[in-house]
């Protein structure tokens, strides 16, 4: 397959530190799979939680296909994130200490077709570690142009 498709969160490695990180399978229902395919998804305020030792993610928006007809879904709506056990049983346990959240890095297309999402392990950045954060892309990118 050709789909070269990588849809990044950008705002979520400013706002968290992100100390561990793990691929995983993503339930999708209906026309979803082919908005993916297009682009069409938006990673505003989405999160990870887990419920019933099953881990989700909340407020992804996918949006609606056009061409799905009467067999559409629904954009905004909680979605299964599939892993195995023994990663789920480590990540949670590291959630229930103080600071930790799971969010949402980027979604692809694996190389069988398949819709998955990178997760990242994260603490939130004070505002020190992000002006931090900012200072040192500026001077990254003052080092690239200045070698231009």
């Amino acid at each position: 397959m050709k789909d070269n498709i990588y849809i990044k969160n950008r705002p979520a490695t400013f706002e968290y530190a992100i100390e561990d990180r793990l691929n995983a399978g993503i339930v999708l229902n209906g026309s979803e799979i082919k908005s993916v395919r297009n682009g069409k998804v938006s990673f505003n305020d989405s999160y990870c939680f887990f419920t019933n030792n099953e881990l989700w993610v909340k407020s992804l928006h996918i949006a609606e296909y056009e061409n799905a007809g009467y067999a559409g879904h629904i954009p905004v709506h909680d979605r299964k994130l599939l892993l195995q056990r023994r990663e789920l049983n480590k990540w949670e346990a590291k959630v229930r200490e103080k600071g930790f959240s799971i969010v949402p890095l980027s979604m692809y297309i694996d190389e069988n077709g398949r819709a998955k999402m990178e997760i990242g392990l994260g603490k939130g950045k004070k505002l020190h570690d992000k002006r931090e954060s900012i200072k040192s892309r500026d001077v990254e990118r003052e080092m690239k142009r200045f070698l231009k």
